[in-house]
């Protein structure tokens, strides 16, 4: 396992995070759209949503190997017990929640037996299960219990984010930025 280099990520792991940020972000106002707007224009929408949370996967797990492969910067040797667990704890739940976000979508319209469109270039098949409607509800049911928990869990991450920026003034912010400084005392 390589560690990252200094108290910054990665490029690549900077690029990561962010383009799963960014098609979260997107994915849950697609989602929120669909169900507001009219149904013909919400079907569009929601199969846009399905193929961003299959692109959400596939960053994911490259994330998770490149993580793996790749010990991530020391935390800050200032954070008290419960912050360093809270953080390894929020960091966790986000790849979970990333991982079975897509998987219960995909399950659940394979319960339909409907196949995944990627933006019109290919299709993903519908998974081997039961042909199972109110299955499939039920998972629909539950993805979208999840996807309100990320968008708390989104809102408590941005809160530590600029709790350290404003008020502990310790540059973490900027260890998942390529510009800024960051506070060189790590554990």
């Amino acid at each position: 396992m390589r560690t990252e280099q200094g108290p910054r990520y990665s490029g690549l792991a900077m690029l990561l995070h962010w383009a799963i940020a960014i098609a979260v972000i997107v994915n849950w106002r697609l989602a929120e759209g669909a169900h507001e707007g009219p149904k013909e224009a919400g079907a569009s929408l929601m199969a846009t949503h399905k193929a961003i949370g299959m692109t959400i996967l596939l960053l994911t797990v490259l994330r998770i190997a490149w993580r793996i492969a790749h010990k991530p910067p020391e935390l800050a040797i200032h954070l008290a017990a419960w912050e360093r667990i809270l953080a390894r704890t929020v960091h966790s739940v986000f790849y979970i929640l990333l991982i079975s976000l897509p998987l219960l979508g995909w399950i659940a319209s394979s319960a339909f037996g409907k196949p995944i469109d990627m933006f019109g270039l290919f299709q993903i098949p519908a998974l081997p299960i039961a042909h199972d409607p109110k299955g499939g509800e039920t998972a629909f049911d539950i993805h979208h219990l999840l996807g309100n928990a990320m968008v708390y869990l989104i809102g408590l991450h941005i809160l530590g984010a600029l709790k350290h920026t404003f008020i502990d003034r310790d540059g973490d912010l900027f260890r998942m930025l390529p510009f800024g400084r960051v506070r060189a005392n790590r554990a």
